[in-house]
């Protein structure tokens, strides 16, 4: 009955797939030929494909705009939001996963309830809070204000692996002789890599696309990272839509790269993490 039912189905499947995979796909073909279009036909007639095609918004964007300041406070921030988390959520999965203390499940759960927090609603309170620290116009702050909002996602996610390792494997570790943090780095860790790489992909990706923090946050623009970086070419009565097209494609670039790297780990750690949390 089910080999039937896939078989009939199978070309009305692919048909909405392919609908559905054109309409996903079509802002980023508006931006591929946005962005090597000269300026003065963003304005002209609308065509699907340019008639003087240029790369020079390309050259121009990266060269007169400096995209690589930019990129380079995006990685620092991205790289340590993703540094803070491994430091601060690996802990916190294994005690809520292996440790019995009491409030255990209130604490996944309240880590759980900062998920559905907007940033917007505590964006205030959080810059008095780094104003009185001295924080403002710092890495620092942006990175810690990025941690708050991931590292819920890392430690359920975590969690789930650590609870699916079986426990005799960690008591043998510790009847060799292994301590509590060597067994977690030499033997949890490497057989809840595809969680770790999953949970990782996220906060990465969730700290290289947050706009408000720091624009919020931040005030020197040596320090913009991409997100704000591309907000210098909305003007208050003209959009240069071929410039921030092309700063917009190279910003997707390293997302892009690092999902062609890790895909079929990311796919492994999505999978089996829907299973064992």
């Amino acid at each position: 009955m089910a080999a039937r039912w896939k078989t009939k189905y199978t070309p009305l499947v692919l048909f909405l797939t392919a609908v559905l995979l054109v309409i996903m796909l079509f802002p980023f073909a508006v931006m591929l030929v946005t962005m090597i279009k000269p300026s003065f036909e963003i304005y002209a007639t609308p065509r699907w494909w340019p008639i003087n095609p240029t790369l020079h918004n390309l050259v121009a964007v990266w060269g007169e705009y400096r995209l690589a300041g930019f990129f380079t406070s995006s990685a620092i921030i991205a790289f340590g939001t993703l540094l803070a988390n491994v430091l601060l959520c690996i802990p916190a999965a294994y005690a809520v996963a292996r440790l019995r203390f009491p409030g255990r499940k209130f604490s996944l759960y309240f880590f759980l309830s900062i998920q559905m927090f907007s940033p917007v609603i505590v964006v205030i309170s959080l810059f008095r809070i780094f104003v009185e620290l001295g924080l403002i116009n710092t890495y620092l702050a942006v990175i810690l204000a990025n941690t708050v909002f991931t590292m819920s996602f890392t430690i359920w996610m975590m969690t789930g692996y650590f609870r699916a390792i079986p426990l005799a494997i960690e008591e043998c570790a510790r009847v060799d002789g292994a301590s509590r943090l060597t067994t977690i780095t030499r033997i949890m860790l490497p057989i809840a890599a595809p969680g770790l790489v999953t949970a990782m992909t996220y906060t990465f990706i969730w700290s290289w696309n947050e706009f408000l923090f720091p624009l919020t946050l931040l005030r020197s623009q040596a320090r913009f990272p991409i997100t704000v970086g591309l907000y210098n070419f909305v003007g208050r009565f003209q959009t240069q839509w071929e410039l921030l097209t092309a700063a917009a494609f190279f910003a997707l670039l390293p997302i892009l790269l690092l999902f062609f790297l890790i895909e079929r780990r990311l796919v492994e750690g999505l999978a089996a993490g829907a299973v064992k949390s």
